[in-house]
């Protein structure tokens, strides 16, 4: 198994963010810390004197107390639900491969939403979540699809909100690194764009009128995460019939409403991590040595070949066009079918 050891890279401006915020609180911590001791040898003073100290429930905390409650539980990879997006002819093929790979190493948080029933993967103990929703790739599937990854997500206990697609590998030690990087009860919306820009869009108004707006959002075929503090805010714009309602009325799809809502109607702007890949990019041009700091990764037709990333291995390009097996095996070598 690989250990990342730090070496994953801050993601876009993230660590400039958020080093005011831990200054800040270690301050208030020291001051705590002051006070308690200067409040201790005063009340000792004032009892040699004969005069009683202040009762002891008026007193602050011990410092100890106030710098263990300040930090977030440690962030573990259960603690991220995991939502992968599938349909069901590709059951036996690209999720096959993920439940073979990375799904086996979080099989118990992640979620695969699919719109056909599925009684084998049930049998096995996966986490099935059957939609409902067209299997097409229209605006109106898509965002069905969406609406109830969403839904899923806020019945459960997570503290992070992670989509992923079915042509995707989510390297769980990386996520895990990326994500706790971040105030866990921040408002955090982290991918990667497909765009070099924001993307323009014509909201529909009362009236029939528009209005132009422009915003960033994270493309799902990379993945990307929301922390469950912004989730939350996301609901009157994505609760039930009302992520589809929003879709409509930008006429975009679903991983461009999540960066609407979050970006225009919420006003927090997208965090850009290039640590998530989709199909989209060339993905032959990652250096190799990187590879194992990659959060999602990819792979689909380009051209005449296979666009995927260049990783040597126990397995031949035509035995793994994906790269999928052999990445697996290069951050997990202790399993069982790796050579």
């Amino acid at each position: 198994m690989i250990v990342l050891d730090g070496l994953v890279p801050i993601c876009g401006a993230m660590k400039k963010r958020w080093l005011a915020r831990r200054l800040l609180l270690f301050i208030l911590a020291l001051f705590v810390l002051l006070y308690a001791n200067f409040e201790r040898d005063g009340g000792d003073r004032l009892s040699v004197s004969g005069i009683s100290p202040a009762p002891a429930a008026r007193r602050p905390p011990p410092a100890s107390e106030a710098l263990r409650r300040t930090p977030q539980a440690e962030l573990r990879l259960e603690d991220i639900f995991i939502s992968l997006k599938t349909t069901g002819r590709f059951h036996g093929t690209r999720l096959a491969l993920l439940l073979e790979t990375w799904i086996s190493t979080t099989k118990s948080h992640t979620f695969i939403f699919t719109d056909k029933d599925d009684d084998h993967l049930k049998a096995q103990g996966y986490n099935v979540v059957v939609t409902g929703c067209r299997s097409d790739h229209s605006q109106q599937a898509l965002g069905c699809k969406m609406a109830a990854e969403y839904e899923g997500f806020l019945a459960s206990d997570k503290r992070w909100f992670c989509h992923v697609d079915d042509d995707n590998y989510v390297n769980g030690q990386a996520l895990v690194a990326t994500l706790a990087d971040f105030p866990q009860d921040g408002d955090v919306y982290v991918g990667k764009a497909s765009l070099d820009k924001p993307i323009t869009a014509h909201e529909l108004m009362e009236g029939n009128q528009t209005r132009q707006v422009k915003f960033w959002f994270a493309t799902g075929g990379a993945g990307f995460c929301l922390s469950r503090r912004l989730a939350h805010k996301m609901s009157p714009w994505a609760r039930g019939p009302r992520f589809q309602e929003t879709s409509a009325k930008i006429s975009l799809p679903d991983d461009c409403t999540v960066g609407f809502i979050v970006e225009v109607r919420l006003g927090v702007s997208m965090v850009h991590c290039p640590l998530f890949h989709s199909h989209l990019e060339n993905l032959m041009l990652l250096d190799r040595a990187s590879i194992p700091r990659q959060v999602t990764l990819s792979y689909g037709p380009l051209g005449d070949k296979m666009n995927s990333v260049e990783l040597k291995g126990s397995f031949s390009k035509e035995e793994d066009p994906s790269r999928f097996k052999s990445l697996h095996c290069l951050l997990y070598p202790l399993t069982r079918w790796c050579p």
